[in-house]
């Protein structure tokens, strides 16, 4: 296995700012906006429930094969890091540079884009203040995260207990107070426009997406070996029963039918109808919570990307992007250079879209990471700190899911998929010309 170079990062990272870190990064806007479209396409709530419960699974398959490469590889990088080692340099870069330019920015633009949307309809804004707003929030959390790294984790563990609140909510007075059957609802008619329950499980995994940003921060944790496995594997399980405890409160209130005319409504309406139009507005608050918690949580984690292949001059302006504050050590020039490319998103691309193709974008390269545990397996005899349960089948499942994941979206979008392949692939002649200079330097 190649050696690292040494990350100069604290590691002060403990238990419970990794697990909140996993699940706040999780819980976004995708549970709360995707009911009626998962229902719409599975044909009923039985189905609907199921692809909840089955794109958990897939996510916890594929959680627990990045476990085991994790605990061998614990290093600031996450993703960037684990194909460098597996496939080589010019793999690694590549996986680096996609989360950096593509999937990284195209995420934070993309949910700071729909919580912009919640945040000026609260407050009685007109449409010109999605994205000041949406830009103002970014930098705020940026600005944050270029403090000592435990500020940012703080403020995840904070906004993932508030954003258990609405949740708590919703779950609890549909399990009690609704009255209707969750189970065995049928659509009695379905849009053309809407899937089928493969459709439904693709919508739900991007409702999972996330969990792999923990792995980034494998060189601030304390001990990085026992805590990255435990983390991921309890935050992915925590994530799944919550989607599920939501999914079935929704239809224990609302019949399918209303729910399909509501679509990406459908848990507003509910809290008006539960709570009154004041509960209305705090369930909004309650997203945007959440929203921001997801935020902190890619903030706090795709600058360490940037910090980690400039440290290995893999990118352009690579001693200013490599810079660490002298006390709290936090990676401020790498925080801009996201912040700033997330903006430039926002501007120009439509969110709703680019969480879609971003998604795609990224499962091609954990696909090539869940392959990595049969290289390890074959070729690292040492012992290994966690194990990946019902070896072979978990990582097997794993990848299965993630080529579905992308036969999926090339089948819905195959000019956005040749779109953001195209950026990816243009990373090689940055990588080819960065490396001859810094030899031309040396020399």
């Amino acid at each position: 296995m190649e050696k690292q170079p040494q990350i100069e990062l604290k590691r002060s990272l403990g238990f419970g700012s990794a697990l909140s870190i996993v699940i706040g990064t999780i819980i976004g806007s995708g549970i709360f906006f995707k009911q009626g479209s998962v229902l719409d396409s599975a044909g009923s709530s039985t189905m609907a429930i199921l692809a909840w419960v089955l794109g958990g699974i897939i996510t916890l398959t594929a959680g627990l094969t990045i476990a085991e490469i994790g605990s061998q590889m614990p290093y600031t990088g996450g993703l960037y890091v684990y194909i460098e080692n597996l496939y080589g340099r010019i793999w690694g870069f590549l996986a680096g540079w996609m989360q950096i330019i593509v999937y990284g920015p195209a995420i934070i633009a993309s949910v700071a884009g729909f919580m912009s949307i919640l945040m000026a309809n609260l407050f009685g804004l007109s449409s010109a203040w999605r994205i000041p707003l949406a830009v103002i929030t970014i930098l705020a959390i940026g600005a944050m995260n270029m403090l000592e790294n435990r500020v940012g984790a703080a403020f995840s563990v904070i906004t993932t207990i508030a954003k258990m609140i609405p949740i708590a909510a919703i779950i609890i007075f549909g399990l009690f107070w609704g009255h209707q059957h969750a189970f065995g609802q049928t659509l009695s008619q379905v849009h053309q426009s809407a899937g089928n329950f493969g459709v439904a499980i693709l919508a739900t995994l991007f409702g999972y997406d996330g969990w792999i940003l923990i792995a980034n921060l494998g060189g601030e944790m304390k001990n990085p070996q026992k805590l990255l496995p435990k983390a991921i594997i309890l935050g992915i399980s925590a994530v799944l029963l919550i989607y599920t405890l939501i999914t079935i409160g929704v239809l224990r209130f609302l019949p399918v039918q209303t729910i399909h005319r509501l679509g990406e409504n459908t848990t507003a309406y509910l809290a008006v109808k539960a709570f009154g139009t004041i509960g209305g507005k705090l369930l909004s608050i309650g997203i945007i919570i959440s929203m921001m918690g997801t935020i902190n949580g890619k903030m706090l984690t795709f600058p360490r990307i940037v910090y980690a292949m400039a440290k290995r001059h893999d990118i352009p302006f690579s001693r200013a992007l490599s810079y660490l504050t002298p006390k709290g050590k936090s990676p401020v020039v790498a925080t801009l250079f996201i912040i700033l490319l997330a903006t430039i998103m926002m501007l120009f691309f439509d969110p709703d879209h680019l969480s879609d193709l971003c998604v795609f974008t990224v499962y091609c390269f954990y696909i090539l990471a869940f392959f990595g545990i049969f290289i390890l397996r074959k070729t690292n005899e040492a012992p290994r700190p966690f194990s990946t349960p019902l070896y072979p089948w978990i990582p097997i499942i794993a990848i299965a899911g993630g080529i579905f994941v992308l036969i999926s979206e090339i089948i819905n979008d195959p000019a956005g998929v040749m779109l953001f392949a195209g950026v990816v692939v243009i990373g090689l002649p940055v990588f080819w010309i960065v490396k001859k200079l810094d030899q031309s330097a040396n020399d």
